[in-house]
């Protein structure tokens, strides 16, 4: 979470938390404390004036102002101007369609990764766009793996995965640029760390609907993810299977390339995407 967001909260009222009131010792975690606490009072009441809040949190109405105000720019909460009184704002809303964006995503792979894994038999992921890089959500060991390394929760640069290219592929240009902002971190010799070049690949991953990491990320680590796509056909998340380039060779690249085209196409289904739709 930035600067700018929970901890523009805490800031606004840091001089005020040594005072009374609900939550953990003073610093800008009670503040944090607080403001979570003002949502919790919105959420029950309806709305509250900044007499209400600050009786009920146990602080003055000054820093009870504060706190709402900081919430207020972040439109966490809103003012009806003609009887002042505080509701719950639309900036909620847009965190929690976020969040259950990805429960949706993740509650609908799950069993398709299972499925894909085993038919594989390799290490199957699922990741999301996160800034500059893939966020894993999720991942399921085939039958051949051996004790593989667990991405999940992990972040992993874009340009040197099979998912952050599937995840890159069908931004806009500048989207693209604003995600790969050089210098491109090389980690193997066989890591793409020239945009032109990049640009070149993100073509061919659109055109052949999957992508490929081999050896790019980690000497001997071979990956094919593909797109997964939600209800209005835009790509939310990626799937792949990645395992040891001696097990994934080229020659076998397009038949797993098949198995998690098809997964992919069954998350899609599942959060109501439709193929020519």
């Amino acid at each position: 979470m930035s600067n700018s967001g929970a901890g523009g909260v805490a800031g606004e009222a840091a001089e005020e938390v040594s005072g009374p009131g609900p939550g953990p010792g003073p610093g800008p975690v009670q503040s944090v404390d607080r403001a979570v606490a003002i949502l919790e009072i919105l959420a029950r009441d309806g709305e509250a004036g900044v007499t209400e809040v600050a009786r009920e949190l146990g602080v003055h109405k000054s820093t009870a102002s504060r706190l709402l105000a900081a919430l207020d720019r972040r439109e966490l909460v809103a003012q009806d101007a003609a009887r002042g009184k505080f509701r719950l704002g639309v900036g909620l809303v847009r965190l929690a369609g976020a969040a259950s964006q990805r429960l949706d995503v993740l509650q609908e792979s799950r069993p398709v990764c299972r499925a894909l894994a085993q038919e594989a038999g390799e290490t199957v992921n699922l990741a999301i766009l996160s800034g500059r890089d893939a966020f894993y959500l999720d991942q399921v060991a085939g039958p051949a793996a051996l004790s593989p390394h667990n991405w999940a929760g992990q972040r992993i640069p874009l340009h040197a995965t099979s998912d952050g290219k599937v995840l890159l592929a069908f931004l806009s240009a500048a989207e693209i640029l604003e995600h790969l902002a050089p210098p491109l971190e090389r980690f193997t010799g066989q890591t793409v760390t020239d945009l032109p070049e990049f640009a070149r690949l993100l073509a061919q991953v659109r055109e052949r609907g999957y992508a490929t990491a081999v050896d790019e990320l980690e000497d001997g680590l071979t990956a094919v993810a593909a797109p997964v796509r939600n209800a209005d056909g835009i790509v939310v998340a990626s799937i792949s299977a990645s395992g040891p380039s001696f097990r994934i060779p080229a020659g076998r690249i397009p038949e797993i390339a098949r198995s998690v085209q098809i997964a992919a196409d069954e998350i899609s289904r599942r959060l109501g995407w439709t193929a020519g739709g």
